[in-house]
């Protein structure tokens, strides 16, 4: 069968497992909805916590940046998993323990403040929609390439699918429909990696493949090899960073912190009995987080290698077929700067900004023609970061039932994270804003009830975002982590381990970081893009990174407001000392 027609059979049938786990464990209260009852098992909660925060950008975006950025792309490996390392070490057994449903929740208790849950609301959307983009985003790639419809089709497909699983089953419903999603997405993942592994290096394990010799039989490393390669065409090496120290820091930070911040992460280790379940769910979850980030880097690797092998010095006719339907869905393209009928693939953007503006012309050789070229370099290749994970198996010339299985899995990647995201968007409106600020008095059924409108008026926005998205799906995501950075993690982690901090810093904190983050990247990214650039950046600091600098004012505005506001209330500060405090019994 066709690539096709076994993606419909794959999606089909991926699909109709998620929507029948919905349908088996539809919530039927409040604390289903928002926490699964708090009866999840360790295991089945490690599996949904990784599908939960392994989303599109790590399933398909993050191997693409390795490829074409090398040794800089390590700032997402290492911000992704040591934040997930802090997350499970310092905050997520005592979130546990305070037991509460939503991180606004535990702002507003904590700090004894309804000003502050509502500011911890506002940061939640604020957050969750930035971050659903990348999802949807993902969800419109997918599905333009593979199912041959337009993006926008592809992403109001995904709103209608989380939208029957994420309103009727609440977080039981996604939690199961989690475990599911991690399962196609792993599997979706490993095979092509061990494949073209085995293809390239014959080596099985793509890990250990990614350090190994080429099997061409010319004795290099794979490495070695491909920076010969990009050498040679002009670029810089594979290994060679070209980034910032300074900028690579703050860009790695802003993630380990937004990391830990995150609320769509921290609100699953609400889900499970105790906290010794939420230390063990912890770690199972990074087990399976590890199974793909130990694997990106040859994943990205492996493309970088096979592009420049089976699109370099092409004519348009010797060009494979994969080229021509991701030509076709607008996220590849090739111009001949220099009409020799030749693909020229080099350093430097092929097309200006970045993003093609086909016309409705072929050229002599039948490509499509775009008329933002980028005229002082000599590249002629424009690939989106987004396909390389879902090219790579029609790039390496794969079985069409693997290539069928990755769309698969990038739609689980990006599903199963858009659900969480809508569910903590939800919980945000319909428990903390409206249950315990606005309307005080709804009754459980009342406040499921506008769980469940919220969520939808939350998927229609969601879907808003990925028809326009602001960026590529990574970026987009980085972004997120940058104000969950600047806004919750220093509030949460000062709120579990200081009990002088009161509701005045808390409220100051949040509100100074958000704003000086948000501020930056609208400024750099959408009012002044012309300006983004390093010689205009404070201190050396991109968009991507100034969340760590928003998460330190928080930190400085919190110590400085704290210190000239009263104490919290003693009773605050022995539910603080009560956290930290183990208890058998717990």
């Amino acid at each position: 069968m066709s690539a096709q027609v076994l993606t419909y059979v794959f999606v089909g049938l991926t699909f109709g497992l998620y929507i029948a786990i919905a349908i088996w464990s539809r919530s039927g209260s409040t604390q289903e909805f928002y926490v699964a009852g708090g009866h999840v098992h360790p295991v089945a909660n490690g599996a949904a916590t990784a599908a939960d925060w392994m989303s599109a950008a790590s399933y398909l975006s993050m191997a693409g940046i390795i490829a074409f950025e090398g040794a800089d792309g390590a700032r997402y490996l290492m911000g992704w998993t040591g934040g997930y390392v802090l997350l499970a070490l310092c905050l997520a057994p005592y979130l546990r323990k305070f037991a509460k449903f939503t991180v606004p929740d535990f702002v507003g208790d904590r700090y004894y403040s309804q000003t502050a849950r509502v500011v911890a609301v506002l940061c939640v959307i604020f957050i969750s929609f930035t971050y659903i983009a990348g999802q949807m985003r993902g969800v419109g790639i997918v599905f333009s390439r593979f199912l041959e419809v337009e993006i926008e089709m592809g992403v109001i497909i995904g709103m209608g699918i989380v939208f029957f699983y994420a309103v009727l089953g609440g977080m039981k419903g996604i939690t199961y429909t989690q475990v599911a999603q991690y399962c196609v997405l792993i599997f979706a993942y490993l095979v092509p990696a061990i494949y073209i592994s085995l293809m390239l290096t014959n080596v099985p394990l793509p890990m250990l493949g990614f350090g190994a010799t080429v099997s061409d039989g010319s004795g290099l490393f794979l490495l070695e090899k491909l920076d010969g390669l990009t050498e040679e065409l002009g670029m810089a090496a594979f290994t060679e960073g070209r980034k910032s120290t300074v900028d690579m820091f703050f860009i790695t930070a802003a993630l380990m912190a937004g990391t830990a911040g995150l609320p769509h992460v921290i609100v699953r280790f609400f889900t499970v009995p105790k906290v010794r379940d939420a230390r063990i769910s912890a770690g199972y979850a990074l087990i399976f987080i590890a199974l793909l980030y130990t694997t990106a880097p040859a994943v990205a690797a492996f493309a970088r290698l096979n592009i420049i092998d089976s699109l370099n010095e092409a004519s348009y006719a010797e060009l494979p077929d994969w080229f021509g339907k991701w030509e076709d869905s607008g996220l590849l393209a090739w111009t001949d700067k220099n009409n020799d009928g030749r693909l020229q693939y080099r350093g430097g953007p092929a097309l200006s900004p970045t993003k093609p503006v086909f016309t409705d012309d072929r050229g002599q050789q039948g490509q499509r023609l775009v008329s933002n070229l980028q005229t002082d370099n000599a590249n002629e290749l424009y690939i989106d970061r987004d396909i390389i994970v879902l090219a790579h198996p029609e790039i390496a010339q794969l079985p069409n039932w693997v290539v069928a299985l990755v769309a698969a899995g990038g739609l689980a990647a990006a599903l199963s994270t858009a659900a969480g995201l809508l569910l903590v968007i939800s919980s945000a409106i319909s428990h903390d804003l409206l249950r315990n600020t606005l309307a005080k008095n709804l009754t459980d059924a009342q406040e499921l009830r506008w769980a469940r409108i919220a969520a939808a008026l939350a998927i229609f926005v969601a879907g808003l975002f990925g028809i326009y998205p602001p960026g590529f799906v990574a970026e987009v995501v980085a972004f997120a982590f940058g104000l969950a950075a600047a806004s919750f993690f220093p509030v949460i982690l000062l709120g579990i381990f200081s009990t002088r901090m009161n509701k005045e810093a808390a409220i100051a904190g949040m509100l100074s970081g958000l704003t000086l983050t948000a501020g930056y990247i609208v400024f750099f990214k959408f009012l002044a893009p012309e300006l983004n650039q390093a010689e205009y950046w404070w201190f050396g600091i991109s968009p991507e990174g100034i969340g760590t600098l928003g998460m330190l004012l928080n930190f400085a505005v919190s110590a400085v407001v704290m210190r000239l506001t009263p104490a919290p209330p003693a009773a605050v500060q022995e539910m603080v000392r009560s956290i930290r405090i183990p208890k058998k019994v717990n």
